[in-house]
Formats: C-alpha cells, sequence, structure tokens
C-alpha cells in the first residue's frame, strides 16, 4: 500500500511544511522526494493531509504514537442543505505521527459502509479507544430509515482492520461519539449534535420526529439548551453499560445556558479531556463556529462554561480533539484552507496552553 508522508513543524506563526507526492508503485513503498514549499503566513497550522480530504479529527495516544482518526470528505451529488446531507462521506482511512511534528502516514481505508451491515450511508466523526489490547472504532451512520445510530468495530491494532458489530450500540443515536478513558479505568461516550445530527429529536432517549427542518424540536430561545449524552461503556467496550443521560452546562452563576444562547450553547463534537483534575468538556457552537469549554469536578457534569479553545476557522464547521503528548498539549482540529468548499476540509495540528488558573488560552487559527 502506498503511504503518503508530510512533513509538518507546527509553530505560532509561520510554519515550514515538507510536503510529499505519493506515486504508483505496485504493493511496495518507495523512498518519496520532498521539497520545502512557501507556506500561508495566515494560517497559524498548514494542513497535515493533501491528497485526501480529511475533517473530524480525533487524536489519541497508543503504544507511544499519535494515531488520527477523522471524517473522509468526498465530493457528494447530494445537494447541500442544512441538514448537512452533502457531507455524504464512505469510509474511514487512519493516520498516524510520532509526534506533532514528524511526518504523517496514511494507514489506508479501515472500513466503508459496505463493511457495516446496517449502516445505509454517511459516515461522520468518529473516535477510538482502546482495551486491553484491543482496539474500537466507534462511528454514526445513517440506518434504512435515514436515523443515525452509533455503531463500534474491533481490531486488533490501531489500524485495524476494524470488524464491525451486526447492529448498532442499543439505546444510542445521534452523531459525534467520542469515548473517554478516566483515569480511574472506566470508559464513558459522550455524543450527540443538533439539527442533522437529530438530537433536538430526542427527548429522555426517546426518538420524536418533530419536523424536517433542522430547528424542528429545538426548544425555545428562552429554554435550556440541549446538551450533550453520556453513557458509561460495559466492560467489553460494545454497549452501553446504563441509560444515556443529558448532560447540563450551566453558566458561572449556575443558571442552564439556553438555547438562543447561540454562542456559548452545545452544538455538536462534544470532546472530553481531564487536567490536574478537572473535567473539560470541549465543543462545537455550531452555527457560531466556536470551539467552546466548560469545566467540572466528576465526568456526567454539571459542566460550567469557561469560555473559547478556539475561534472560529475557514470553513462553516468546527470539530476537533485535545491530546497530551509527552507533557505537551495540543488541539487537532480542521478548516477549508485547501478546497474552500465548506464539505471538503483537511486536519490540522496546533499546540494549546493550559493557563496556571486553569483556563485554556484561547487560540486564534487565522492571523492577519
Amino acid at each position: 500500500m502506498n503511504k503518503t508522508l508530510l512533513k509538518i513543524t507546527s509553530a505560532i506563526g509561520i510554519i515550514a511544511i515538507m510536503i510529499s507526492c505519493s506515486k504508483p508503485a505496485g504493493n511496495s513503498e518507495t523512498e518519496i522526494a520532498t521539497e520545502e514549499e512557501e507556506t500561508d503566513s495566515n494560517y497559524l497550522s498548514q494542513p497535515l493531509v493533501t491528497d485526501n480530504f480529511t475533517a473530524d479529527p480525533s487524536a489519541h495516544i497508543f503504544d507511544g504514537k499519535i494515531y488520527i482518526y477523522p471524517s473522509h470528505d468526498i465530493e457528494s451529488n447530494v445537494p447541500q442543505d442544512d441538514l448537512g446531507s452533502h457531507f455524504n462521506m464512505m469510509d474511514y482511512h487512519v493516520y498516524s505521527m510520532d509526534s506533532p511534528a514528524s511526518a504523517v502516514v496514511d494507514e489506508g481505508k479501515v472500513l466503508g459502509v459496505e463493511d457495516i451491515p446496517w449502516a445505509k450511508r454517511q459516515l461522520w466523526a468518529p473516535d477510538a479507544a482502546e482495551k486491553d489490547g484491543k482496539y474500537y472504532l466507534y462511528f454514526p451512520a445513517k440506518d434504512e430509515n435515514d436515523i443515525f445510530k452509533i455503531g463500534v468495530a474491533e481490531g486488533a491494532s490501531p489500524i485495524g482492520p476494524f470488524t464491525a458489530q451486526p447492529e448498532p450500540i442499543k439505546e444510542s443515536y445521534s452523531i459525534d461519539p467520542a469515548v473517554f478513558e478516566d483515569s480511574d479505568g472506566s470508559y464513558y461516550m459522550y455524543f450527540g449534535g443538533i439539527w442533522g445530527g437529530q438530537l433536538q429529536k430526542y427527548r429522555d432517549n426517546n426518538f420524536e420526529d418533530k419536523g424536517p427542518a433542522p430547528t424542528d424540536g429545538l426548544p425555545a430561545d428562552d429554554e435550556p439548551a440541549l446538551g450533550p449524552i453520556i453513557a458509561k461503556m460495559s466492560d467489553n467496550m460494545l454497549e452501553f453499560a446504563e441509560t444515556p443521560k443529558e448532560i447540563k452546562i450551566l453558566d458561572k452563576e449556575g443558571n442552564p445556558l439556553l438555547n438562543g444562547d447561540n454562542e456559548r450553547r452545545f452544538f455538536e463534537a462534544a470532546w472530553i479531556h481531564k487536567y490536574n483534575g478537572t473535567y473539560y468538556l470541549s465543543y462545537s457552537t455550531g452555527d457560531t463556529h466556536y470551539i467552546a469549554y466548560a469545566t467540572a469536578d466528576n465526568p456526567y457534569g454539571p459542566f460550567t462554561y469557561q469560555g473559547v479553545v478556539l475561534n472560529p476557522v475557514e470553513g462553516w464547521t468546527n470539530h476537533h480533539s485535545i491530546v497530551e503528548v509527552d507533557g505537551k498539549w495540543y488541539i487537532y482540529y480542521h478548516d477549508t484552507q485547501l478546497s474552500g468548499e465548506t464539505h471538503l476540509r483537511n486536519i490540522k495540528v496546533a499546540p494549546l496552553t493550559h493557563l496556571e488558573n486553569g483556563m485554556i488560552q484561547t487560540i486564534e487559527p487565522i492571523t492577519n
């Protein structure tokens, strides 16, 4: 299998990038020549992958190496709409890096919609987890009724091959699964997204078709916003060990964030990391394009809104993951630098800083 290597250096300001071009060579891996190219200094970071469109990167450290599990954007003949129907992704690739500044290796396609018995289309943002030497790829997809569910596939290594379970996870729904391993060895899945992610169609885990428009089913603007969903994982990592619960996100006065508070309320892309004993829930505000964050002293919350991790990127969506590498923290995210099209994105990485007071320093992805 050919592998595309991309040399990056992540730094604030102008970033040097080494871009390589792979050429067909049967099943052998060839030495790839690289040349340094001038980068666009308006961007904090440069694309990690240039031969595929990639988005929604979930980054993890497995066996001392960075593995990235992104969506694989493709050009689609599906008309664009506010439900995201034109984000019609059909498979997943895995990428690896020895460090945030090293070459990126495309480990190849690891799962396609044809490999998932229950899935029909739209393989959106995935995540992965490891337990006892086994690896699990979690993914949303629409079933034959165009309802999003969350599935899981098992593999013996971080790069698969992955074998999908014949049915979605029982009681799962909506999109954007993110599985967090706590320090006590417990695993939790966070999931959910409004509008095209269909979270607004559920109350108490029950589906109610509230209408075709993306805002049908949302609370009134003066009512509490919908939050992401959490469920502890079973020992076998293939199902939930409990009934999923909604997470509450509060302001600093202890009041729930309201649905009309578009710059702070949850939209999609929940992610959890833990720093100095505090749980950080970061998420996309969606139609206002921030990656915001809130903190709590336990994985269930309630979480208190604190501020912005990442300001809006180029493109309509904003989706990320946060990972610690050798004592330093990084955010993996995406924008549309390569294509300029909202549904054809490219993943990036940048340093992330926790301040002495526990706050996260806001990152500006575009400089002027």
